[in-house]
């Protein structure tokens, strides 16, 4: 079967991680009107409860709900474990679920390391590692990862998020190549900023959301963007294009790319 057999959304079984809110919730709302069969995971039950609600009010597809934190290795296991058995097969997983903090690095501990890493990076590769392989059998599938401008320009007070963030977009660079002859897509996603609650944990001084809030994008249209490249062989989807010429900019001349970034980049 070809990939495009998955751009028809209606009663494909689509799992999204960090569904509770941010990107992860604006796709949620729009898949449900593509009446897709929805596995919404998250931590906070309450909110997962809310959001299936108004998924289902919006489809005729299922919505189910899984509570999960994705950085206990032995939950994702036995959570895909259980939904594979009970779906059969996985259409698309989208791995939504991260967040950062806008921290000098030296101000920092270990235990925000561990948990960024955790949630940012390991998460995704668990859950991947178990949805990729049903993938594998049904010779059909595609991964979204949300990435991150920041993994592919660092800026100051972003150290370890940044990192999580590259990660991320190499592993699925690998990803994809070991997948394509699967008929499995790998896409990346790596936004700039984003009007979520994102900030509210990683902006402790309000001052970052101020200052670049002309970059600030969209998660309704950012959403609607992804949801296109259901479907399609999309590598990457970067966003804001000022921030992606950027980036190729700073390839190019590393050391003007520097000074630039420390003189706009320290907006945290």
């Amino acid at each position: 079967m070809n990939l495009t057999a998955l751009r028809n959304l209606a009663s494909k079984n689509i799992i999204i991680t960090g569904a509770s809110s941010g990107i992860g919730q604006q796709l949620a709302l729009q898949l449900a009107y593509k009446n897709a069969n929805l596995i919404l995971i998250a931590r906070r039950q309450d909110l997962l409860e809310q959001l299936q609600r108004k998924c289902q009010a919006l489809t005729s597809g299922s919505v189910a709900i899984e509570v999960l934190d994705v950085s206990i290795a032995k939950h994702v296991q036995d959570t895909t474990a259980k939904l594979i058995k009970e779906y059969q097969h996985i259409d698309i997983l989208i791995n939504a679920a991260g967040f950062g903090d806008f921290t000098t690095f030296v101000e920092t501990d270990y235990s925000l390391w561990n948990k960024m890493f955790k949630v940012n990076v390991l998460g995704t590769m668990l859950m991947t590692r178990y949805i990729a392989a049903n993938m594998i059998e049904q010779h059909l599938g595609q991964i979204i990862n949300i990435g991150s401008m920041g993994g592919k320009i660092a800026t100051p007070k972003s150290a370890v998020y940044s990192a999580t963030k590259a990660a991320v977009i190499a592993f699925s660079n690998s990803l994809r190549l070991e997948l394509r002859p699967f008929n499995v897509q790998v896409t990346t996603v790596n936004p700039g900023p984003v009007k979520t609650d994102f900030f509210k944990i990683a902006d402790h001084t309000g001052n970052y959301v101020k200052s670049v809030g002309a970059l600030m994008l969209d998660p309704e249209k950012l959403s609607q963007k992804i949801i296109q490249a259901i479907g399609s062989p999309v590598r990457e989807i970067n966003l804001p294009h000022i921030m992606e010429l950027g980036h190729v900019f700073y390839e190019f001349m590393p050391s003007l790319g520097d000074f630039i970034t420390q003189k706009i980049g320290n907006k945290k």
